[in-house]
Order: structure tokens, then sequence, then C-alpha cells
């Protein structure tokens, strides 16, 4: 059952709470010492929360929308009372003192958080395998990496470990581990989410968004954390209802109406099996009634400089406040390579004479980019193609840093840009799944959901 008709049979009582819990107790400690998807647990909180909620049921009392259903977090999004890392030694003795506003609004609507994803030390990857705590093994082709850097929360859906985990995305950290483990990812438009008790690793680019199993738990999650906060100053007051959205996706021709746009340029930077399954998924969205065009777009060499430079001063910046007298160690002296790459390339580059040269010219490219996509999707309303132009490499594989940072090549234009995008199973080459990314306008993030739901 989808996780919709899972979360009224547990309103029904055909399935408890516990019983769900339980289900994924066992799952995890069948599963995760060899795939590592779960850094910190709380089974016996776990537990007590969903004996709560069977209770209010029991009783005839009013529960959340999210009833009953197991969430894991990413290590870099605030959880009270758990290790709150960001997979780093920085960080190992830190405990979440509050929730972040997602992680409110989750328990608010009686979601149950089970445990804290493993992910790239500080978000700083693209392949789960930086992590202070160990590499994420792929539950959905052993032996290769998950993606980054929510390797973990990906693992953790693909594996059955919980119903929805919760990730972060800066440049493709929700859509890259979803491709590769073949669940669904979903990053909102910048600001459609509160990033309020995100340790974040680049201010302007990051979002937190959910992955699942099925489009119903990505609606269910968007439903519960899209909104306004008046705590974070980016959020925007959008009003959406990604549930009853897949509801009207009903017909043969679903999605009849819907402009739908490929890229040859996208094309052209993808390996030839992973094309080939994309063009059978673009060939679906024609069947279900989308007329089908074609786009250009002139910068895919322009983004991943571009993101980079941005990424690295932003993420100086916000790991200043690591010094070691407040959180744990001090960052520079415990931290992995690529952290302290970036940290130093950050420095570097944040230095006054030569910001000009870098940061400021990044900001202007990023520019530049916005403006295009914004081109691009000028009278369309979606653009679909690879999310990731190569298939994961083998687990300890040395590549490498702008080989590792190729991988993002796709994904980091809707964060430039600030649009919505997400991540789709497409199919699979030799075994290895292969994500379709499907982008759209700010804040059409309804008629992702709505292509999703359609292929689905």
């Amino acid at each position: 059952m989808n996780i919709l008709e899972k979360l009224n049979s547990i309103k029904s009582q055909e399935l408890t709470a516990k019983e769900n819990v339980e289900n994924y107790i066992k799952v995890i400690e069948e599963k995760n010492e060899e795939i590592n998807a779960f850094i910190d647990l709380n089974k016996e909180q776990a537990i007590a929360k969903a004996e709560e909620i069977d209770n209010k049921i029991a009783n005839g009392e009013e529960v959340g929308n999210l009833a009953g259903l197991v969430f894991g977090i990413k290590a870099n999004i605030n959880v009270e009372d758990f290790t709150i890392s960001a997979a780093s030694k920085t960080l190992e003795d830190y405990i979440g003192s509050y929730d972040a506003t997602v992680v409110k609004r989750i328990k608010a609507e009686d979601g149950i958080i089970i445990g804290i994803n493993n992910m790239d030390e500080f978000a700083a990857g693209s392949s789960c395998e930086t992590s202070y705590y160990g590499k994420v093994d792929n539950p959905a082709a052993p032996g290769r990496i998950p993606g980054g850097s929510s390797g973990g929360s990906a693992a953790a859906v693909s594996a059955s470990m919980c119903d929805i985990a919760i990730g972060s995305d800066t440049g493709g950290s929700i859509r890259n581990p979803s491709s590769h483990c073949g669940v669904l990812g979903f990053k909102p438009t910048y600001g459609a989410v509160s990033r309020q008790g995100l340790l974040d690793l680049s201010m302007s680019l990051d979002q937190i968004g959910p992955m699942a199993r099925d489009v119903e738990g990505i609606a269910l999650a968007l439903n519960t954390i899209v909104g306004n906060d008046p705590t974070e100053c980016t959020t925007l007051d959008l009003d959406f209802d990604f549930v009853k959205e897949i509801e009207d996706v009903k017909g043969d021709k679903p999605l009849s109406g819907m402009k739908v746009a490929t890229c040859k340029d996208f094309k052209a930077v993808t390996d030839d099996n992973i094309n080939s399954i994309i063009d059978e998924s673009v060939a679906k969205l024609e069947e279900l009634g989308a007329e089908i065009v074609e786009v250009e777009f002139k910068y895919v060499d322009l983004c991943l400089p571009t993101y980079y430079l941005i990424n690295y001063v932003e993420f100086f910046s916000a790991t200043r406040k690591f010094d070691g007298r407040k959180y744990g160690s001090r960052i520079e002296e415990v931290c992995g390579d690529e952290v302290l790459r970036r940290i130093k390339m950050g420095s570097y580059i944040s230095q006054q004479e030569f910001s000009g040269k870098y940061y400021k010219r990044a900001l202007q490219a990023r520019t530049l980019i916005r403006n295009e996509v914004n081109s691009m999707l000028d009278g369309v309303d979606l653009i679909v193609g690879p999310t990731v132009p190569k298939l994961p490499h083998k687990l300890g594989e040395e590549l490498e840093p702008m080989e590792m940072y190729a991988y993002d090549v796709l994904t980091v234009i809707a964060n430039l840009a600030g649009i919505p995008a997400a991540s789709i199973p497409a199919g699979d080459v030799e075994g290895i799944p292969v994500g379709l990314q499907i982008q759209a306008k700010p804040e059409d993030d309804l008629k992702i959901i709505k292509a999703m739901k359609a292929l689905e």
C-alpha cells in the first residue's frame, strides 16, 4: 500500500502506529550495520510516541495528518535530544537543544522521528563517503555510492527503514541520492520551506525537502513543511495542497494541456545509457497527454564553477562559528579533506583583493543563469531530463575533486535559479537506478508533483 493508504490504516487501527514503528526497528536492526544509513536512533522514544498516537485514536481523539508515519532526519537538521553532528567530528558531542521548524511541524502532525541519517560531512559531497561515521552503502545497487550529501536519507528510504526522510539540497543533495537509490526526492522552490534549524552549507542555495518511496509520501511531507515561518526571513507565504493535486491526477491523459521541454544540452553531458532511459520517460509523458518541445541552455559549462565559487565563500562564512569555543572542536583541526578544501578556497576567495575577481563575478554569473532558466521556462510548464549525468561509482573508488563535482552539473541549475526540482525513478542501467529530473518555474511546485504522480 502507498503511504496515504498506510496512514488511513493507522487511523482505522488496521495497522497500529506501534506496529509501524516496530516493523521499521526490525528492518533497521537487520540492515543498518551494513548500510550505515542511521547514525543516531531513539527506538524507545519512537515507540512511546506511537503508543500515544494509538491511545488517541482508540479514545476517539483527533490525530495529525502524519499520524504514526516514521521519519528519518538528516544529521544537519536540529532535532531535540539527538546528536546533530552534520556527520563531522567537529560536532560529535553536540546534542540538539531545540527542534528545527520542519521538525516541529512534523511532530505537530504526529509524525514520529526515529533517528538521524548519515550524510557527507557538513553536506560537502556527492557520494556519502566523507562522513565521520563511515561510508553509506546503496541498498539499490550494493557496493556503489548512494549519492550525497543526503545519502543516508535516501538509503534509509530505499532500504525501507522509514516512511519518509527529510534532507537538504544545496546543489542536488536530495535529488542526486534519490536518483542513485531509486527513490523520489523533491527540492521545493527556494523559500518554500523554512531553513530555521538547518546547519547551512550555502545560505543562498540551501533548501530542505523530502524523500519517499511514492508520490503520496512526498505530498504528505510537503503539505506539512511548506509554508511561511516568521522566524526565517527567506520563507515565502505559500498555500499549496500537494495531496489534493495528486488525487486530481486521473484519466488516460492527465497531462493534457501541459507543455514539457527537453534540453539537448543536458543530454550532451550525460552518459548514453542514461539518456536512453530518459528518452523512454519522455515518451511516457507524451503518452500521458503532454506536448513535448525542445529548448536550449547555453550555460551548462558555467554552472559548476559559478555554484562552487558561491558555495566556497558561503560555507567558509558559515563555519566560522565552529571555532572550538562553543561547539566541540575547531573545524579546521578535525574535518575531512573535502570540508577543509572548501574552507581554504572560501577563505582565499573572500579576501578583499580576490572577492571582486571571483565571488562577485560568480554572483553576476548566477543572475545570468537564472535569467536563462527563466527564458527556458517561458511558455513551458516543465523541463525534464536526467537527474545525474553518470552512474554511481563503486564505494572506495578514488575520484579527483572535479570528477566528483561533475555529478552535480545538472542539479546545481535549480539551486542557482531558485526553482523547484524533483527526481523520480525512470528505470535502471544493468540494475543501477536512474532518475528523471523535473523542473518548473518558481512556485510551480504543484506542476512537478502532478507530473510525478502521472508517471508513477
